[in-house]
């Protein structure tokens, strides 16, 4: 008899605790109970961008498009149109600090569906082919001749696409640049010439070394018997003696210490910009709410600072669009403000910005505006409790990047308790311009 580790979490805005099981190779399956006839199945693996270097760059992406093309049991489409055939919606997504595939369906007559999509699932995740044919032959990137054009040439022409895109430049610009030796200065999807030259050899390696039994966690939401379930999993989850993987532990990178500038260039109309700084660790709760309240206030939505002032309220018309952003990491967060402008307004479009930065950081923030924000972040953290996606989306986030599912529990008592001197110190912290980096791209 396997011996289980059982904790339970009082998930705010569930009827009943959420359930965690530790089993003894590592592998954590998570039961979380929503009243309906919908059910999500999922698996969050620990491993993304961050784990990757600069000649095997964008290969967690790429093994998440190999790991749909069969398994020793089923050829290649059949666990999503088998699933489909039942209304699932299938996918899967990858970023900085994990990989994650999931399905939502409807429960079916006696669990049938959900059943079968747990077999499926923990196949699909323990027994991939990733075969040659799929992935398509090594090439050199200029190369026409090549005969087999296959899911390789799928991910390098999704890159090609996203690198024409001005967003993506200027944001990888930003991102690269507010880092000196951190893995995440590295793009997620990566490079067309690495995805052409990575062998089945070097992704399958990949994934034996990081979809190991400590680096999965294993999330069903829904309405079911949770003994069953979990039995179930356990039983289709069989690791045969898959040896664990120690994540390495990579050093925070440091701020800029002086504003740094980069100027691009492209087939472009218009101006864009993004000045990013780096962020708390995700583990820090309280720093991370009070720059999402941040985030709320400066330019999120039409109601935003940034859009008020710049936009509705301007003097001149300058910018089309001017928002921010915040992005949770497990080794610091990004914070971004974003424009587009018109092209010979770059100056002054830069000026009205940083003018901007310069009174919220100054301390102008007002009690409405704190309120207001804090309001919609309490409304966002009950809505992630509405459906199963949410619901499973939420813990596997808080426990692949935080590693604490304990946290979901104490944020909205932190939101409660924080107040607008928090706000203004945590701010000034990290949102100080002499530690921000900037990049533009202005027609040619």
């Amino acid at each position: 008899m396997e011996n289980i580790i059982k904790r339970e979490i009082a998930y705010p805005y569930l009827t009943k605790p959420v359930e965690i099981y530790e089993r003894e190779n590592g592998h954590k399956i998570v039961l979380a109970h929503k009243e309906g006839g919908l059910v999500n199945v999922s698996s969050w693996v620990k491993t993304g961008s961050i784990n990757e270097t600069d000649e095997n760059n964008g290969i967690s992406h790429f093994l998440e498009h190999l790991m749909f093309k069969g398994t020793h049991k089923h050829k290649s489409g059949y666990f999503d149109k088998t699933l489909e055939a039942k209304g699932a919606i299938v996918n899967a997504a990858t970023w900085k600090d994990y990989t994650f595939y999931y399905v939502t369906l409807p429960e079916g007559p006696d669990k049938a569906y959900l059943k079968q999509a747990i077999e499926l699932h923990a196949d699909m995740m323990l027994d991939p082919v990733i075969p040659e044919e799929e992935i398509g032959p090594v090439f050199k990137l200029g190369d026409d001749n090549v005969s087999q054009k296959r899911e390789r040439h799928v991910v390098i022409e999704e890159i090609r696409m996203r690198q024409d895109q001005p967003w993506t430049k200027i944001y990888n610009s930003t991102n690269f640049n507010m880092y000196t030796n951190h893995p995440y200065k590295r793009d997620v999807i990566g490079f067309p010439q690495t995805i052409a030259s990575l062998p089945r050899e070097t992704i399958l390696n990949y994934y034996k070394t990081h979809y190991t039994p400590n680096n999965i966690t294993t999330i069903i939401a829904g309405d079911f018997d949770h003994k069953e379930v979990l039995d179930l999993v356990c039983k289709e989850f069989d690791f045969k003696g898959r040896p664990n993987f120690d994540n390495p532990k990579h050093k925070l990178d440091t701020p800029v210490t002086e504003p740094k500038y980069i100027e691009l260039k492209g087939k472009i109309n218009t101006g864009f910009a993004i000045t990013g700084w780096l962020g708390p660790v995700a583990k820090d709760l309280k720093e991370n709410i009070a720059l999402e309240i941040v985030n709320v206030i400066l330019g999120e939505g039409q109601s935003s600072r940034l859009y008020q002032n710049l936009i509705e309220k301007a003097n001149e018309p300058v910018f089309n669009i001017v928002t921010t952003d915040f992005y949770n990491f497990k080794d610091g967060g990004n914070f971004f403000v974003q424009a587009n402008y018109k092209a010979d307004k770059k100056e002054l479009a830069l000026e009205l910005i940083k003018k901007e930065l310069n009174n919220f950081l100054s301390g102008d923030m007002t009690q409405r505006e704190f309120n207001k924000a804090k309001k919609k972040l309490k409304s966002r953290f009950a809505e992630s409790a509405e459906t199963v996606s949410d619901i499973a989306e939420n813990i596997g986030y808080y426990m692949t990047v935080c590693d604490d599912l304990d946290l979901v529990e104490k944020y909205p008592l932190l939101l409660e308790e924080i107040t607008i001197d928090d706000v203004n110190e945590i701010a000034n912290k990290y949102l100080n311009l002499n530690h921000s980096v900037t990049t533009v791209l202005l027609p040619e």
